[in-house]
């Protein structure tokens, strides 16, 4: 296995993306550049927490995934097998990085400063990972997953990422062992060979380059499921606060969220036009109901029509013609709210250390002339 320069490999397949200023890679997404109902691969953010592993043809030959711990038969998988012993499946599903906005807290928390554009939404294709791990006889004490890649820091200290599942997430129907995107075989930039995808989950539990799942009795205590990380404090916290670890929960669920599309940000329109506004809405488990757009600083809202929901954990498109706004700068900010009543804020979301779950408002300017 040899380490791959990930960043030729953005440049040369993501072009239009971002890339952050930070040792590990992080590239994003311009806001205006996820305009589509189904995210193109070459418009997909990229998330590494080490060094990215290439596999070599022989590699990926021998390529196995691994199922043990509490489960009656421990069972290895290659990928053919996994094709074709078990149902595949495809679903449209938004994957989003638990720091998707972080860049918008005003003290800093991380150096991975996303802005809104750490979030996609293609076409995931493979089997169920329910499936897979009732084959192997899941026993009573089985309450979490723990998964395993080869992907090491980027000092060889050790495993770069080692996330898990609640055992009730792992068999939901909607979890799965991904192989394929947007029809394709999942690229190793992805995660190929195989990767799980749970949706509504920050984007860390969906963990690349798997190869091994082992089943725990008890939560996961993997490499980046301690302390702080992804992890959000169950009572409010200010800068500066002293931090208890044992106030702090995993992340399970993200935050309602939009981003508008078009126009993008520092547009021009032409006065006396109609503006079309364009963008996506979406949320974790709890399905959003509405969107609404302001262009006087939040005072009225004006209400998005919000089109078809393709599938449970799919982005939702979002329309509203404005009418001909007056010349001058013209500052639009639009916002969305879940089933159970939760709003994106017009400011920042409650601070945390880590700077998670910051899901304000997008806002974008232009002039009007």
């Amino acid at each position: 296995m040899q380490r791959i320069d990930d960043r030729s490999l953005v440049a040369a397949e993501k072009p239009e993306l971002t890339v952050l200023p930070t040792p590990e890679l992080n590239a994003e997404t311009p806001a205006h550049l996820l305009d589509e109902d189904i995210t193109p691969t070459d418009r997909l953010f990229v998330r590494n927490t080490g060094f990215m592993p290439g596999f070599s043809d022989a590699e990926l030959a021998a390529w196995m995934l691994t199922i043990d711990g509490c489960v009656r038969a421990p069972r290895r998988f290659s990928l053919d097998a996994l094709k074709r012993d078990f149902e595949t499946v495809s679903q449209i599903a938004v994957m989003e990085c638990a720091g998707n906005g972080r860049a918008f807290f005003k003290e800093q928390t991380s150096t991975v400063l996303w802005g809104h554009g750490a979030a996609g939404c293609p076409r995931w294709t493979g089997v169920r990972l329910g499936d897979v791990l009732r084959a192997c006889g899941v026993t009573a004490e089985a309450v979490y997953t723990g998964h395993h890649s080869p992907d090491l820091y980027l000092d060889d200290s050790g495993p770069a990422l080692s996330r898990g599942l609640p055992i009730a997430k792992a068999l939901a129907p909607e979890t799965m062992l991904a192989f394929g995107l947007n029809g394709a075989p999942l690229p190793p930039i992805h995660g190929g060979p195989l990767r799980i995808i749970a949706p509504g989950y920050p984007g860390a539990a969906s963990q690349k380059w798997l190869t091994r799942i082992e089943l725990r009795d008890r939560e996961h205590d993997g490499e980046r499921m301690a302390g702080l990380h992804y992890r959000m404090p169950r009572v409010p916290m200010q800068p500066g606060d002293p931090i208890d670890e044992s106030l702090f929960d995993v992340i399970t669920d993200m935050p309602v969220r939009s981003v508008i599309t078009s126009p993008r940000d520092g547009f021009t329109a032409r006065l006396g036009d109609p503006l079309m506004l364009r963008g996506h809405a979406w949320s974790g488990h709890v399905p959003v109901v509405s969107v609404e757009v302001s262009t006087d600083g939040g005072t009225r809202w004006r209400k998005a029509t919000l089109g078809p929901l393709p599938d449970r954990f799919a982005w939702r498109r979002v329309l509203l013609t404005l009418p001909a706004p007056q010349p001058g700068e013209l500052e639009i900010i639009m916002r969305a709210t879940d089933a159970q009543g939760h709003t994106q804020p017009l400011g920042s979301a409650p601070w945390n250390p880590r700077g998670y779950l910051n899901n304000t408002c997008h806002r974008i300017r232009g002039t009007i002339s």
